[in-house]
């Protein structure tokens, strides 16, 4: 049997109870015991609350009030007991509580409870409770608020599907394992939400109203890259999807939204492309201004096309605010200009990710007769660098890589190409982009780049 470090605290047993008819104690009279009492009311809990005062509307509850001190003997017979009172008091309440083997929720008071409640979402008969074990009941409420903005709006019928063919299941034997996948592709058959209307703004006014999704670009990390518009409906969502790259700098402009991460880092675990478009459609369906935030560009290698298709598709009111992609962004601080009168009439943006996504559009190219720009490329440019020289592109020609461009760990390598797969490069959770052509060579030349440079050759 596995046990925790001592060092870490046991974990928690999530349960549902039902307390209908069950003798229920609240110890307390305030605005605290009065938000338990109408949560444990809803159960159909058999409640009596002693305090020595008591605010009005606990007076007004249908309830057992005993208007005096809490005693020990108060607590036999019950299933459980909220203690809302003072520490003092919450102290003596949970000491009682234990030698009766009761258990006791001592409210905002952890270190006197043996339960806790949590952030609770109820829904057409779908209960959501999250608990951060009386630690942090504030971020219990967010993370409740965040849930509550993606749940479908029609539930029963979920619940209902789901319910049938639990019943249909249980009868053919099926294995529980099989049932998940088999539910969600019923669900999807039902699936289907109708978006809050959007109010057109007034003249002068860019605002959408109602459920609508921004796609923005956040540029390559600098805040400052941002543009306006960006700014703008980062300060008014409600909701905010971002992806991997982005920076919490960014993020402080979405200071009324909820911020969940959704993106995706290659090897680790991800949220799926198409629950991601299921929350945009979700978070929009409930009336939310949602901004999907994506690194650089969301039409560059960010998948943004694939998410307008799903919003066009769910009849979802949308746009796209562009932002500077890494492409463009990278060289330009290195201080390397992509076109150049004389040296490049034109320049080629590919994902170095795999060789299957580049290998064609490289070999259709005339080596040198463009500026090879490669997003993604930093742990494949071995094997690129490979099929270069092999199409033709001279060792000499002049390379560069760009590490976490616009940010304070800024770091840019120049040299020439077939030094590249060998380069130093220093560990970075930045993005790194490549810049193959002689273009290059002009930051050399000018010394330009704007920060540290580690040069291959004099």
């Amino acid at each position: 049997m596995n046990h925790p470090p001592e060092s870490s605290a046991p974990e928690l047993a999530p349960l549902f109870l039902k307390l209908a008819g069950k003798p229920v104690v609240v110890v307390g009279g305030g605005a605290v015991a009065a938000g338990k009492l109408a949560q444990l009311a809803r159960c159909g809990a058999d409640l009596t609350v002693i305090a020595p005062e008591v605010l009005p509307e606990i007076d007004a509850a249908r309830v057992r009030i005993l208007r005096r001190g809490f005693e020990p003997s108060d607590l036999d017979g019950a299933w459980l007991v909220v203690a809302a009172a003072t520490p003092e008091v919450n102290r003596e309440v949970a000491a009682s509580a234990e030698a009766r083997r009761i258990f006791v929720n001592g409210v905002d008071d952890p270190v006197n409870a043996s339960a806790y409640s949590g952030g609770v979402i109820r829904r057409d008969g779908v209960t959501v409770a999250l608990s951060t074990a009386g630690r942090a009941p504030a971020l219990a409420g967010l993370l409740r608020e965040g849930i509550e903005a993606l749940l479908p709006e029609r539930l029963s019928g979920w619940l209902e599907r789901a319910e049938a063919l639990r019943a249909r299941w249980r009868a053919d034997r099926v294995p529980m394992a099989d049932r998940r996948p088999r539910l969600l592709v019923a669900l999807n058959q039902l699936y289907g939400c109708a978006v809050a209307p959007v109010t057109r703004p007034a003249a002068g006014d860019d605002t959408p109203s109602g459920g609508f999704v921004s796609l923005v670009g956040a540029g390559p990390g600098d805040p400052g890259l941002l543009t306006v518009k960006a700014v703008k409906r980062l300060e008014e969502a409600d909701l905010v999807l971002y992806d991997a790259l982005v920076s919490g700098q960014v993020l402080r402009h979405a200071r009324k939204a909820h911020c969940f991460f959704v993106g995706k880092r290659s090897g680790r675990p991800s949220v799926k492309q198409a629950t991601i478009h299921r929350m945009l459609v979700a978070a929009a369906a409930h009336g939310k201004r949602v901004v999907r935030l994506k690194a650089g560009d969301p039409f560059v290698f960010g998948r943004g096309g694939e998410e307008t298709l799903a919003l066009a598709e769910a009849g979802v009111p949308h746009e796209v605010i562009p932002g500077i992609s890494s492409a463009l962004a990278a060289p330009a601080l290195a201080g390397i200009p992509v076109t150049h009168r004389g040296l490049a009439s034109g320049f080629t943006v590919v994902s170095g990710h795999a060789e299957e996504a580049y290998g064609p559009v490289l070999a259709a190219l005339r080596p040198g007769a463009t500026t090879l720009v490669v997003l993604m490329g930093l742990g494949t440019r071995g094997p690129l660098v490979e099929m270069l020289l092999r199409l033709g592109w001279p060792g000499r020609t002049p390379a560069a890589a760009a590490i976490a461009a616009s940010t304070p760990e800024a770091f840019t390598w120049i040299g020439e190409l077939a030094d590249l797969p060998a380069a130093a490069l220093p560990p970075s959770h930045g993005p790194g982009t490549l810049i193959i052509g002689p273009v290059v060579a002009l930051a050399r030349d000018a010394g330009a780049a704007a920060r540290p440079v580690t040069r291959a050759r004099a």
